[in-house]
């Protein structure tokens, strides 16, 4: 270990604990997001209860991701937290909002007045839209570079509505596993719905990333890359295809009682995000801040990095251990949403 290069190596491993941090805050959090988006489209009270019922003993854990990819980006990169948290004042500034709005109306939509249901319940839908949007347009901007102008906005706007259709689809993945009966039926429809929408997203942001920015259009586009990272866009459209093409077998199945396979189209959405994580991050590595500020530019002192290093061994072990605790738990399906 003398000869070990910590100075360089250590910006490396936050930065790479940053990147399965935002995983699966972007996985976990994202399908009770999806949830929400999807809640202002039933309408019948019972279904939404246990639409809430799925996500109920998950959610708050969901969010401890964005809070340590948050927090890492803070003490081992305070350089870039500055630039990026300063560029995105304001989507971070409406994502917060739409946070709070979606605990505030999860709450109070259970002990509200059956005539406030209503309210409560739309407002978990606007926060959970705003948050969605907002973490959309943040990636968007970060793409770009920050860039000003119009196009620049545009993008990010475009990224922001991708991103409720993938939170769309995951979320109604997310149902067609925890619930039974004709909810499950309705998540079957929606997924078919937004899968569409979402393979679009990916179509036109998969196209105007490199169109935005020409130093991710030579990484793609040059050769041998455009070999090489082929296998990429093929596996990302061939799961689509298998989502597409799974939806109707499955409402079939369970028609007649059969639930073989309803993790599938979960499986299949955490993959698509899974290839698009690793196409931004060979995208934009070893940049933190696209093309100002590497992760050793930005990265806190060797002995600093150290000490959290070492706390890091602690905390992450333990965030994973409730997580897979709570979700081996709460595994199965859901039942009556009920706080007695």
């Amino acid at each position: 270990m003398a000869n070990f290069d910590w100075a360089y190596w250590l910006p490396v491993i936050f930065a790479a604990l940053m990147v399965i941090s935002m995983f699966a805050y972007v996985i976990l959090d994202g399908y009770d997001l999806g949830v929400g988006i999807l809640l202002e489209l039933e309408q019948d009270t019972q279904q939404k209860d246990k639409m809430i019922a799925s996500i109920g003993p998950f959610w708050d854990a969901n969010e401890t991701w964005l809070v340590l990819g948050v927090g890492l980006l803070l003490v081992a990169f305070p350089m870039a937290h500055g630039i990026i948290l300063t560029a995105l004042y304001l989507p971070v500034a409406i994502m917060l909002l739409g946070l709070i709005l979606r605990g505030v109306a999860f709450d109070f939509r259970v002990k509200a007045q059956a005539h406030h249901q209503p309210l409560w319940n739309r407002l978990f839908f606007v926060g959970s839209l705003l948050a969605t949007v907002s973490q959309g347009v943040m990636l968007g901007r970060y793409l770009t570079g920050f860039a000003p102008g119009w196009g620049a906005w545009g993008f990010a706007l475009l990224v922001g509505l991708s991103m409720v259709a993938a939170y769309a689809l995951i979320g109604a993945s997310w149902l067609i596993m925890k619930t039974s009966g004709a909810l499950q039926q309705r998540a079957v429809r929606w997924a078919q719905r937004s899968v569409w929408f979402a393979a679009l997203a990916a179509l036109l942001v998969s196209i105007a990333t490199p169109w935005v920015s020409p130093r991710v259009f030579d990484l793609w586009f040059s050769l041998p890359n455009v070999f090489l990272l082929a296998p990429v866009p093929i596996m990302t459209a061939a799961l689509f295809g298998v989502i597409a093409y799974s939806l109707p077998k499955l409402a079939q199945r369970q028609r007649n009682g059969n639930d073989n396979f309803c993790w599938l189209p979960f499986a299949a959405t955490v993959g698509i995000v899974l290839l698009s994580f690793f196409g931004l991050v060979y995208s934009i590595f070893p940049h933190l801040v696209i093309d100002q500020l590497t992760i050793w530019q930005a990265a806190s002192s060797t002995d600093s990095l150290m000490i959290m290093f070492v706390g890091a061994t602690f905390v992450l072990p333990t965030i994973i251990g409730y997580t897979i605790y709570s979700y081996r738990v709460f595994w199965g399906k859901a039942g009556e949403l009920s706080y007695q």
